[in-house]
């Protein structure tokens, strides 16, 4: 297990931003799904981006864009990567230019089959649930994801937080973790001690399986 990467999805606010850097955060996600309750204006994104302290890898959300859309919007934001949460083929991820996160709603073993069509840098598994393409609160059935998360590189969200982060981590050993509502006091509004403690949390557990690094005092 390397280094485990965390990352605090939903972010609306430069002031969540910089603080989540300041927990530290490896990874800050930004949702331009429109229909999104953590939905933020490109321009603001942009503005984020540009005011954040070095070495912070960014990311865009995107579901079921046009693709020269999510290509506009990588070079106008200075985005790092884009996490797909649609119905986006192999096709379509090979046309993204930047790293590509494949988002898969998990309820069990099937949804995580036939997935080596992809050729993307990583994927994130989150709760199935109808009508919803992410964010939902809920957990998904982690024994089901065991193998996968072995055998390639995943961040594991859905209904991730401060006190649940370190079994996920213990039992699937992810590339990540990943929290939005799990870290926040409102949809879009980040919680201080809520981050501060997920991100010692999900530390401390990386440490005790072998994938911790930095100084924490656990």
């Amino acid at each position: 297990m390397t280094c485990i990467k965390i990352k605090i999805c939903g972010i609306t606010r430069l002031e969540d931003a910089l603080k989540a850097c300041a927990l530290g955060a490896d990874i800050l996600g930004f949702n331009f799904v429109p229909s999104s309750k953590r939905y933020v204006d490109p321009y603001a994104v942009r503005g984020i981006i540009a005011a954040l302290p070095p070495f912070v890898t960014t990311v865009g959300i995107f579901a079921g864009e046009e693709l020269s859309v999510v290509n506009d919007m990588i070079a106008f934001a200075a985005l790092d990567a884009v996490q797909l949460h649609g119905d986006e083929d192999s096709v379509y991820c090979r046309g993204v230019r930047a790293p590509v996160i494949k988002a898969v709603r998990v309820a069990g073993g099937a949804d995580l089959q036939d997935l080596g069509q992809y050729s993307v840098s990583a994927y994130l598994l989150d709760a199935r649930e109808e009508g919803a393409l992410g964010g939902t609160g809920r957990t998904f059935p982690w024994q089901e994801a065991v193998d996968f998360c072995g055998a390639n590189r995943v961040f594991v969200a859905g209904g991730l937080r401060p006190e649940n982060v370190a079994a996920a981590i213990r039992l699937l050993k992810p590339y990540g973790v990943d929290a939005a509502s799990g870290v926040e006091s409102a949809p879009g509004r980040k919680d201080a001690g809520l981050m501060e403690s997920f991100i010692r949390a999900a530390r401390c557990a990386a440490v005790a399986s072998g994938g911790g690094c930095g100084d924490i005092a656990c």
